[in-house]
């Protein structure tokens, strides 16, 4: 069994920043793509960002890119999201997700991809 446990959520002004974290613990070894999602009031979980079990490559939403940063730390089983330029549309629960499946075999986007998830973590960015 694995467990995802994200940190790092709170309340942030527009063009703030905020990093989160996602420390992963028991069968690791079992974890290749790691990923973020995000879920707004009203609206359906959506990927806003994954990376390999290598660090090596990634993926962003067009809606994130060049604002978000993934990065992942395996020694510590750790992945990170640094948020950078935070606007009122971030706002949302942001969900940190686990996938066995390697980087380039399956499909990473959507919901259904992924096998293992946090509990997630909540992020208010107001205007």
């Amino acid at each position: 069994q694995v467990q995802l446990v994200e940190s790092g959520g709170g309340l942030v002004q527009a063009g703030g920043s905020l990093r989160l974290s996602c420390a992963a613990s028991g069968r690791t070894f079992s974890i290749n793509t790691m990923g973020w999602f995000r879920q707004a009031p009203g609206k359906e979980r959506e990927i806003v960002a994954t990376i390999s079990r290598s660090g090596i490559s990634m993926y962003y939403a067009d809606s994130v890119k060049g604002r978000f940063t993934i990065s992942r730390d395996n020694a510590e089983n750790t992945v990170y999201l640094q948020m950078n330029s935070l606007k009122p549309e971030d706002t949302a629960v942001y969900y940190c997700a686990g996938q066995r499946t390697p980087w380039g075999r399956g499909t990473m986007k959507n919901t259904q991809d992924y096998d293992y998830w946090g509990q997630g973590t909540q992020v208010t960015v107001s205007s």
